[in-house]
């Protein structure tokens, strides 16, 4: 049987892409390998580049190449609104609905003390310091509905409840335990409008 170390290492990093199983891997690794080699050089410089360029925000932790990132930089953005989301990818999503201008704050995980994931890991000091500063009169849980999404979005509402200010979050139309990058823009749009107090 036919072994390569550097294939096999190839298929299991790129197995390691969401949605991306062993079969899918061993496919695109192959393509990788028989197309024009100068294409997957020329990959791996642009994703070496990519990677190096990108840092998290000091203010809201959404990985960008400048920092403040060009979102709480923006004069234009509404102040009065924060929205919660567990990763950078959560927000170009929000943003291409084109129906909030408010500001972001990147969780990067949501609670899951199985999985170590406690309220250091979700930058929860950052969030409330946030929060001091920007004095928003909303914060928005755009968080998904999964049991690791419900604990965070009470732990949330728990350190904010007292602030006087509205705390909401998404409504029903998501499914339990879905991603919002796998949601329709619909879907994701009458969520959002219908969104409710915790």
């Amino acid at each position: 049987m036919y072994r390569s170390e550097n294939l096999e290492k190839l298929v299991e990093s790129l197995a390691r892409f969401p949605g991306i199983g062993k079969k899918t891997a061993q496919r695109l690794a192959w393509h990788l390998l028989s197309t024009d080699k100068s294409f997957a050089l020329e990959l791996s410089e642009t994703i070496k580049t990519t990677v190096e360029a990108f840092k998290p925000c000091s203010q809201c932790l959404m990985l960008s190449e400048s920092d403040p990132c060009p979102i709480c930089s923006a004069r234009d953005r509404i102040r009065e609104q924060l929205c919660i989301v567990e990763s950078s990818a959560d927000i170009q999503i929000i943003e291409n609905m084109n129906d909030y201008h408010g500001l972001y704050f990147v969780l990067g995980h949501l609670l899951s003390p199985i999985d170590g994931f406690g309220p250091r890991e979700i930058n929860a000091e950052l969030l409330q310091a946030q929060v001091e500063t920007l004095q928003p009169k909303e914060i928005i849980l755009a968080l998904k509905p999964s049991a690791e999404g419900e604990a965070t979005i009470h732990y949330i509402w728990e350190l904010f409840k007292d602030r006087g200010l509205s705390i909401t979050r998404l409504s029903t139309g998501l499914p339990f335990g879905g991603d919002l990058e796998y949601s329709s823009s619909n879907t994701l749009r009458s969520a959002w409008t219908r969104r409710f107090s915790v």
